[in-house]
């Protein structure tokens, strides 16, 4: 008797979560949907490819930085990881909808939320959408591995029809049925305060939301200059875009020479900066810095060299710091040494 309430019990849980396992299922699934059936986005060097939006990731990242950085600085690891990634991406997804092996799923649903709130956590231009997907998708995860799946899902068919099998405890511990653990509370409590406290935690890294002084790193371009060195007529420099939308790239509208008054040595207009030549620039990662048609690109991650022609100014003693103008108007300065 006891054993029946239980397993009713554990079927309206399961029940009560219906809607949360298909939304979270099919959020899944389709990235696998719009990635290779919609439209082929796991194509190098094409418009769309996800080792460019991967790359987006990388200059605010928590905790998993080496890892992005690595796979952007080796493209064929980087393509099979995209690859590899939304083949879970779609099983697991699809397991969830059906509710098949639902607590395994809701695991390794944990862990995809969780990779996606360390790495872009801190992106959204408007609002905080990649933080709220992230610990979203966490406490789903969680709470559908309490629950496992209900009377709608495989789960539920295959205990109904193989009792033997299904009523293992390996069983109970990656499908649905009872929670095999006699009482449950403290493990409830201890999983969600460990979740509110990630909440809280990357609420307040990346956004500044819990205390102090909102921030939002996606809304203005930011772009980092350093080992500038020049040799005769030629003048390199390393730039690297670290802040700003990640669906579109830092237009820059010129570059300045500058000595140490502020006076302009050397001035190249949008033009100009169009027409660098691609030998000119160095990338480091699969975003790349390129010119455009009417400015210089430069995508969120990307980072390069670049190399100026200044055989007109290198004889000049006075060259004294590097200007970047960007579009919006916004200005980076930084000393040649």
């Amino acid at each position: 008797m006891k054993h029946t309430l239980n397993s009713q019990s554990s079927d309206m849980a399961g029940l009560y979560t219906l809607s949360l396992r298909m939304v979270i299922g099919w959020t899944y699934f389709s990235a696998f949907w719009r990635r290779l059936i919609l439209e082929n986005k796991l194509i190098p060097d094409e418009k769309g490819y996800i080792g460019e939006k991967f790359n987006h990731f990388l200059p605010n990242a928590l905790g998993i930085k080496p890892v992005i950085e690595y796979l952007v600085t080796h493209p064929d690891a980087l393509q099979r990881s995209m690859m590899i990634f939304t083949i879970i991406e779609a099983i697991v997804g699809l397991f969830i909808i059906l509710g098949l092996f639902t607590r395994l799923m809701s695991i390794a649903i944990f862990s995809l939320a969780l990779g996606i709130l360390l790495g872009s956590g801190w992106l959204g231009t408007t609002c905080l959408d990649e933080w709220q997907i992230g610990v979203l998708g966490v406490a789903g995860g969680f709470v559908m591995f309490l629950t496992g799946s209900g009377p709608y899902s495989l789960d539920h068919y295959f205990m109904k029809n193989n009792k033997k099998f299904t009523q293992k405890r390996w069983f109970q511990w990656l499908g649905s049925g009872n929670f095999p653990v006699s009482d449950p509370k403290g493990f409830v409590l201890a999983g969600s305060l460990i979740i509110l406290g990630l909440t809280l935690f990357t609420n307040q890294y990346f956004h500044g939301g819990v205390w102090g002084t909102l921030h939002n790193k996606s809304v203005k371009p930011k772009l980092e200059i350093s080992k500038i060195s020049h040799q005769h007529s030629k003048l390199t420099f390393e730039v690297y875009r670290t802040e700003g939308a990640d669906v579109y790239g830092s237009f820059l509208m010129g570059i300045h020479i500058l000595d140490k008054n502020g006076k302009i040595l050397k001035e190249l207009d949008h033009k100009e900066l169009a027409g660098i030549p691609k030998e000119d620039i160095q990338n480091h990662y699969v975003a790349k810095v390129k010119p455009g048609k009417h400015s210089l690109i430069i995508p969120l991650g990307a980072k390069a060299d670049v190399t100026l022609n200044i055989d007109d100014i290198f004889q000049k003693n006075d060259i004294h710091s590097l200007k970047l103008i960007d579009v919006s108007g916004i200005e980076w300065i930084e000393r040649i040494d």
